[in-house]
């Protein structure tokens, strides 16, 4: 028995793995799910990383990111054992980082050697103590000579040399790292700046032609100049396909056609082809290509909608009839949201009876964005994911990165949060948002706080979109033209991400009572605009677009902040990046229908300052510049002539 215990003993299973990792790592941030997903970084923007990093006695503890280049960055200690650094992570694709933590045997020697000199002891031993652990290092390359001269301090006793700050500089850099630990790799996505920084334009092809004729490929060229005008550098689509006959929809989603009825293009699919061909009034092929080609000249992005909705006539049905979803007598079962049935669309099939996925199918769409990425498409608005199994998306966005990684997916889900947020952890770049049903301050401030606060700033981006061709906002349709215009500061300057839909700068808000929805929605019929309609707010847009383009705080929405104003009619937060030196604040009427006169408080303490300090600012709107004396302030904003302010800030020592 004795024996066979002392055997056990010896054996020592696990001993020296755990021995190894002495330094305890917890709570590194971010890490989505234990480092399930990916969180999401910029090319070339600072990316914040924390731990804990800590271990037992009283030594000192030191910690760094480790980069995939073998490249390491120091963290700085905060409080309670929280440790920080800020790193750049460069190269679009997959990445990951590391935390690294070691027993920082100089920095316990220098402290505890600084001690008991203060406290007049003797410090011969420690000096001898020096001496090992110099002796003990390997030269660092090119410091052969540095290392000596060390060597040579600590047997002479110069205790004022080896305690000095460059030698502590040095030492941390250099000196040994006794017990390093090593956590987990942890992936990160780093996208390229669009990504998390854009504006979108979203208008249908076929609505571009002079009125009575179906716009084409050619139209929408001739449109470029004005999208770029107002600033925008995403021009995106609804579905460009062939639009199926069966059961084809009327105006007003009304289910009976009318002759000459164009039907919706969410329908997509006809014997002139599917999802990889062009409705034939738009054009050919060759001039989407064109069209793409041209966008770019001017610094357009082309956004595709990708919408797996299969109309009745969709090639496929009859090329891949196991693609699609029957019912038990073996019709084709349509798409439904019961009582609703959408009889101009059909089910496609993910999954198999027998749990296994329909992966031909899926292969097919992969295919689909592969084919539209060859034609110069990178970005994509994915029409209702979340209707669509997690792990078809998460494979699909994967694999068409591997190809190509600068791709962009528009995650179009106006869902459950918890929905939303996995279609952003498994690889969405972007995300539509709440907010056009975010109308009050509390609102905004609640929305905006957990959207940059907590753990989804790591990974989910929000898209503001004011309006869509399903989303006629509520607030819109009684507010005018001011509402229109506070809805478009909001979106551009809350968001890295903003856009809106062709029509909200003629502030358009016919509705069909009692839902959110547009009367004679352009799903369904063409729609001809007079471009320079009176009453329109494109000096608004371009203001704010000029704004964002110049201003380097306006690229990051986590840097948002919320100041007091005192009035709940009145949302007024602040942008700032620190590393531009470059501040911003906005003051926005929410109430379209009375003007406010409030009080607000200058943010005095953002810069150093006291109360009663002054500092310079900029009216952005009108460009005179002045000072602000002492932190509190007036101001009166009026619907009908401005409803909203935007101030740039210089602080002593300057700013961009």
């Amino acid at each position: 028995m004795a024996a066979r215990h002392k055997a056990r003993a010896d054996a020592a299973p696990g001993l020296t793995d755990l021995a190894a990792s002495r330094v305890a790592i917890e709570a590194v941030d971010p890490r989505i799910d234990g480092g399930r997903f990916a969180a999401k970084a910029v090319e070339g923007w600072p990316f914040t990383i924390t731990a804990d990093v800590f271990g037992d006695g009283h030594e000192m503890y030191a910690a760094a990111v480790e980069l995939p280049d073998g490249t390491t960055a120091p963290m700085t200690k905060l409080v309670n054992d929280r440790w920080q650094a800020e790193v750049v992570f460069t190269g679009n694709g997959p990445s990951r980082y590391a935390i690294l933590g070691w027993r920082d045997v100089w920095g316990t020697w220098a402290r505890d050697t600084r001690k008991k000199i203060e406290a007049g002891q003797d410090v011969g031993v420690e000096m001898l103590e020096a001496q090992q652990i110099l002796e003990g290092m390997k030269a660092p390359r090119g410091m052969a000579k540095e290392l000596k001269a060390l060597v040579k301090a600590a047997r002479a006793h110069d205790a004022d040399t080896l305690l000095s700050d460059d030698i502590a500089s040095f030492m941390a850099q250099h000196g040994p790292r006794a017990n390093m630990t090593r956590s987990a790799e942890i992936p990160v996505w780093v996208d390229r700046e669009r990504a998390a920084f854009s504006a979108w334009y979203e208008l249908f092809p076929r609505s571009q032609g002079p009125e009575g004729r179906h716009g084409t490929f050619d139209d929408v060229i001739g449109k470029l100049d004005y999208v770029t005008d107002l600033g925008f550098d995403v021009l995106y689509f609804p579905p460009i396909h062939p639009i199926g006959t069966t059961n084809r929809k009327g105006k007003n989603n009304s289910l009976k056609a009318e002759p000459g009825d164009i039907g919706s293009p969410y329908a997509i699919g006809s014997p002139e082809g599917g999802m990889d061909a062009v409705h034939p009034e738009l054009g050919t092929l060759d001039d989407f290509d064109r069209l793409v080609e041209a966008a770019r000249g001017k610094g357009l992005e082309i956004a595709l909608d990708i919408a797996l909705n299969a109309s009745p006539d969709h090639p496929w049905i009859e090329k891949h009839p196991d693609w699609f979803e029957r019912r038990p007598d073996g019709t084709i079962k349509f798409a439904e949201n019961p009582p609703k049935k959408y009889e101009d669309i059909v089910n496609f099939k993910y999954y198999n009876a027998d749990g296994t996925p329909n992966a031909p199918f899926w292969k097919a769409i992969r295919d689909l964005f592969l084919f539209w990425i060859g034609h110069g498409v990178t970005i994509f608005r994915v029409d209702n994911p979340h209707t669509k199994p997690f792990p078809f998306w998460e494979w699909i966005i994967a694999d068409v990165r591997r190809t190509c990684p600068e791709a962009i997916f528009l995650s179009e889900a106006f869902t459950r949060p918890k929905l939303m947020k996995r279609l952003a952890k498994i690889g969405f770049n972007q995300s539509y948002t709440y907010y056009t049903w975010r109308n009050t301050k509390q609102d905004f401030i609640e929305y905006l706080t957990e959207l940059t606060t907590e753990e989804c700033r790591h990974y989910m981006r929000p898209n503001f979109f004011t309006n869509t061709p399903d989303i006629n906002p509520y607030f819109n349709h009684d507010s005018g033209r001011p509402g229109f215009r506070t809805r478009t500061i909001l979106a551009a300057s809350l968001s890295g991400n903003w856009g809106l839909y062709q029509g909200f700068e003629f502030c358009e808000a016919d509705w069909l009572p009692p839902k959110d929805e547009y009367r004679d929605s352009e799903k369904y019929e063409l729609k001809h605009r007079d471009l320079d309609a009176p009453g329109n707010i494109k000096d608004d847009i371009r203001l704010i677009n000029r704004v964002r383009r110049e201003n380097p705080a306006m690229k990051d929405f986590l840097n948002l902040r919320f100041y007091p104003a005192h009035d709940d009619r009145v949302l007024y937060y602040g942008r700032f990046d620190e590393r531009h030196r470059n501040y911003l604040l906005f003051h926005v009427l929410i109430d379209p229908h009375g003007g406010a006169e409030f009080d607000f408080e200058v943010p005095m303490w953002e810069f150093g300052l006291p109360d009663e300090g002054s500092i310079e600012v900029q009216d952005v709107i009108h460009g005179n510049r002045f000072t602000w004396h002492g932190k509190h302030h007036g101001l009166t904003l009026d619907p009908q002539s401005r409803p909203y302010a935007i101030w740039k800030i210089f602080p002593p020592g300057g700013a961009t």
